[in-house]
């Protein structure tokens, strides 16, 4: 029986209708990927999670899936939302490093190569979006969101939105999602005792399709969530044992 390799990365997509973003990005992607030293000993991996797209964005993924090796499509019977997505990306993937992004372009794939050496020491590499290209009203509820948060939680971190992260195999396979709980992959992260750090990361105006949040599902149901990660703060297990004599 041949065993195959492990991927040396996976990379975790949630897509909600986005027909028109999928081939440029998969084309980026898989460029930045191949072109990595790490790529000549070991294969990569790309993980889209469908999550109830009605655009067609789900007949064009299959299709990047016939057509493309590291490319994997796993498609929800409905729409669960983010949270769900990379729960269930996490659990299917195989990297020893697994990435986080959307779909929709605005992160630049590019930057997954500014994220990986600080991997060497931090658990978890979060992409911090200094300069924003966002409408006023998305900046202004992410802005007032994030900084209850980091109040709240004690993560520190600038912009816990920004999709683009790095995380070690350990912190992945550690962590115990609930709806609305990748908001707060930093603040769970700590909570189980691993290392952080946000590097800043370009960010690019949406140029197809629309954005799926806004004040109602950002900022009302994130600072909604922070009342069940502050729970969790408070009660989390931590023991150590007695070393033997």
């Amino acid at each position: 029986m041949t065993v195959l390799p492990r991927p040396w990365i996976s990379v975790v997509i949630p897509i909600k209708d986005e027909r028109d973003n999928l081939a440029p990005l998969n084309e980026h992607l898989t460029k930045v990927l191949a072109s990595r030293p790490e790529s000549q000993s070991a294969p990569f991996e790309i993980l889209y999670v469908d999550d109830g797209s009605t655009d067609g964005s789900s007949e064009l993924l299959d299709n990047l899936a016939r057509n493309a090796p590291a490319v994997r499509v796993l498609h929800f019977d409905r729409n669960y939302g983010q949270s769900a997505a990379f729960d269930a990306g996490f659990k299917q993937s195989g990297g020893a490093l697994v990435v986080t992004m959307d779909g929709d372009l605005q992160n630049d794939p590019g930057d997954i190569e500014t994220l990986l050496p600080f991997t060497q020491q931090y658990d978890l590499v979060c992409g911090w979006r200094t300069a924003r290209h966002d409408s006023l009203v998305r900046k202004a509820s992410s802005r007032i969101a994030n900084a209850v948060r980091s109040a709240v939680t004690g993560d520190r971190v600038h912009d816990t939105g920004c999709s683009l992260k790095i995380f070690r195999r350990a912190v992945v396979d550690r962590l115990q999602l609930f709806n609305g709980m990748h908001r707060f992959f930093p603040a769970l992260a700590l909570l189980h005792g691993f290392t952080i750090t946000e590097v800043p990361v370009r960010h690019y105006p949406r140029a197809h399709g629309v954005s799926k949040y806004g004040v109602g599902n950002r900022l009302f149901k994130g600072i909604y969530d922070l009342i069940a990660v502050r729970w969790m703060q408070s009660r989390v297990l931590r023991y150590k044992f007695r070393e033997k004599t």
